[in-house]
């Protein structure tokens, strides 16, 4: 029989070789839509943000070696118990030092406010656009790489006018990113002299949409808005305004923004429908990414890809400055990390990132998808894109232009999906 004393020598022994090995990774989490109204969105924004890990790991790891791995939890986009439970798991069960996500608003707002924030844990969203996530009383916790519908709702206001719509009639998903959405632009588009003839909240998951869309028709208006998701209640009530045969524009935002949808209505029906989402500027960083992300057969315009890449990226750029894979003080790094002044730092240069955070020399990540210099609510300035269904598929058109856009809201920030 072992002698106690040797066994417990063994144990101690175990539990070193055990610490050590806990210690050979750091967990990065991701929260994302992987079932629900966005569910053919979620793999590439998943992509991206693997990228991201994949290429900090092959260029050194963090801190001494040790490689990020990336446990995920499925928010289902919609439901905030789903959401709130699969944070749960990450910040006390998985032990993630941060996480990339949520996408959906309000799998964001009830994962900060229900396993998050009270962990202490930082969350970067690449896809959380509503208004709603500046509003987190999130102890500076909760940031996001992608602009807020305040501001997406302005520019698409202003695209529909320059094309010369006028008139339209809104549905919108009667949550925190459709209600927020649907508020600015529809203060936007009537600011600017366009008419709103209806405006009607839908629930999500439903199978019949019939009785809204027969108010919106009962306007006479074409032009259909459809502020909702592309796999779940916008694709159901874009189908049976078709069918109907009601509306002969159809118009919407980036939730709808994926080519789910056109498969599933068909492209001959929804040839040149118009939609917003949000872009990367024309900054080096973006033909970086994009050039990677080819290589690694991930499609660099797919929507929130470049935002999911970043915020993997800069987590991982936080958690070298912060010096340890703990909780504390991150948020404090990510804002370092990502704002002038420094040395600037671009997709992919994770080796010349970390010699420099080893020097003692400042650095400012600029993103495949904006410069992410971050206000006081986590909030990133960004860029719209206009998009249009043509030879079946959503193509972008090129930037919104701010020029002459009308500012009738207290910000200009971003929205969600």
């Amino acid at each position: 029989m072992m002698n106690k004393r040797i066994l417990a020598m063994a144990v101690a022994a175990s539990s070193v070789a055990f610490a050590g090995l806990a210690q050979a990774e750091v967990k990065i989490g991701f929260l994302g839509g992987f079932t629900g109204g966005i569910e053919s969105l979620t793999p590439p924004i998943y992509d991206g943000a693997q990228l991201a890990v994949k290429q900090i790991n092959e260029q050194g790891g963090l801190l001494d070696g040790q490689d990020i791995v990336m446990p995920t939890g499925d928010t289902t986009c919609s439901d905030a118990s789903a959401a709130s439970n699969a944070a749960d798991r990450m910040v006390n069960t998985e032990q993630v030092t941060a996480i990339v996500g949520a996408l959906c608003t309000g799998a964001t707002v009830a994962a900060a406010n229900n396993a998050a924030v009270p962990g202490g844990v930082t969350m970067v969203s690449p896809a959380s656009t509503a208004p709603a996530v500046t509003d987190i009383d999130d102890n500076d916790l909760v940031f996001r790489t992608v602009p807020s519908d305040a501001f997406q709702g302005k520019m698409l206001a202003k695209l529909l006018l320059d094309k010369g719509i006028e008139e339209v009639v809104v549905t919108y998903v009667n949550n925190d990113y459709g209600s927020g959405l649907d508020e600015a632009f529809t203060k936007a588009f009537e600011a600017g002299g366009g008419t709103v003839a209806e405006n009607l909240p839908h629930e999500d998951n439903r199978s019949d949409y019939r009785a809204e869309l027969g108010r919106l028709s009962a306007t006479g208006v074409p032009n259909l808005v459809v502020l909702a998701y592309a796999d779940t209640s916008g694709q159901t009530v874009v189908r049976q305004a078709y069918e109907s045969g009601m509306f002969t524009q159809y118009i919407g935002a980036d939730g709808m923004v994926g080519d789910s949808l056109v498969n599933a209505i068909g492209a001959d029906v929804l040839d040149g429908m118009v939609a917003t989402r949000p872009g990367s500027p024309d900054l080096p960083g973006t033909e970086i990414f994009n050039e990677a992300a080819k290589a690694a057969e991930i499609d660099p315009s797919a929507v929130f890809a470049a935002q999911a890449y970043d915020a993997a990226f800069l987590l991982g750029l936080a958690i070298e400055q912060n010096g340890n894979a703990e909780r504390e003080g991150l948020s404090e790094a990510l804002r370092s990390v990502a704002s002038a002044p420094g040395e600037v730092i671009l997709p992919g240069e994770w080796e010349k990132a970390k010699e420099l955070i080893a020097a003692g020399t400042e650095i400012n990540y600029e993103g495949a998808s904006g410069t992410h210099e971050f206000d006081e609510n986590g909030d990133v300035p960004g860029v719209v894109l206009e998009m249009v269904v043509e030879d079946g598929a959503f193509t972008s058109q090129g930037f919104v232009s701010e020029d002459n856009a009308t500012d009738d809201s207290e910000s200009s920030e971003g929205s969600d999906s």
